[in-house]
């Protein structure tokens, strides 16, 4: 656990710890469901980082998929009061985004199974990064999440624009399509990766300040639709001042 800035405790993932909790969730849901129904979990975007990745040192919440009885609730439930998580620590919120499809599963690899009962899976490194760009926010890691795994494994574009079409049919049908295709551009055009992600990091923490601050001042306004926008809008407007 760790703290922001109200002081408020705050979920934090690492890669050893995240083994250590999942391994943790795989024996209470053994005890709990028994061992005749397996559960699956797909895990996604930041966690799917942490586990398989080493540019990123921790997520703030895990996002997933899952399968599994309806024991699995209780025993999410359980561990996040064992260690004092917050009560969605493990969620599938991202199904209502536009990094979601149905196609994940299919194209999801094996992990690790925990208490030979709960499997864990992952996507590989093209569907990360295509989810990642699906998603393209400006107050998340998505844009060096991007840039991140393209660094380290070293994939080709064309794998990532093919794991596209598998997931969302087209690169047109992304929500941000235009500004995606520059992200890859960019990151294919330059030999300073790590310069490359760097930028893009210090942005998207900035814009997470912005977002948060926009909030504070327009309780309400703030939604899906609309955050990208303000977030520009309020830069370009510190911009215009200097």
């Amino acid at each position: 656990m760790s703290e922001n800035e109200s002081g408020k405790k705050q979920d934090s993932f690492t890669k050893e710890n995240l083994d250590e909790v999942l391994s943790e969730l795989g024996k209470v849901f053994r005890k709990m469901n028994g061992t005749k129904i397996p559960a699956e979990i797909i895990l996604i975007g930041g966690a799917a980082i942490v586990a398989g990745y080493g540019f990123r040192e921790s997520t703030t919440d895990i996002d997933a998929l899952i399968q599994a009885s309806s024991a699995m609730k209780d025993a999410i439930r359980k561990i996040g009061d064992r260690y004092g998580f917050s009560r969605d620590w493990i969620n599938q919120d991202f199904k209502k985004t536009a990094s979601y499809s149905d196609a994940i599963v299919q194209h999801s690899v094996h992990y690790r199974t925990f208490s030979n009962i709960m499997h864990v899976r992952i996507l590989p490194a093209e569907y990360i990064a295509a989810m990642k760009l699906a998603s393209f926010r400006k107050y998340k890691y998505d844009k060096s999440d991007v840039i991140g795994v393209v660094m380290e494994t070293g994939i080709s574009r064309d794998r990532i624009e093919r794991a596209i079409s598998d997931l969302y049919g087209s690169f047109d049908k992304l929500d941000r399509a235009d500004p995606a295709r520059d992200l890859l551009d960019e990151i294919y055009s330059t030999d300073d990766k790590k310069k490359l992600y760097d930028e893009y990091r210090k942005e998207e923490i900035e814009g997470f300040e912005i977002l948060k601050q926009a909030d504070s001042d327009y309780k309400g306004f703030l939604n899906r639709d609309n955050v990208n926008d303000v977030i520009a809008a309020i830069r370009a407007k510190k911009e215009s001042r200097k």
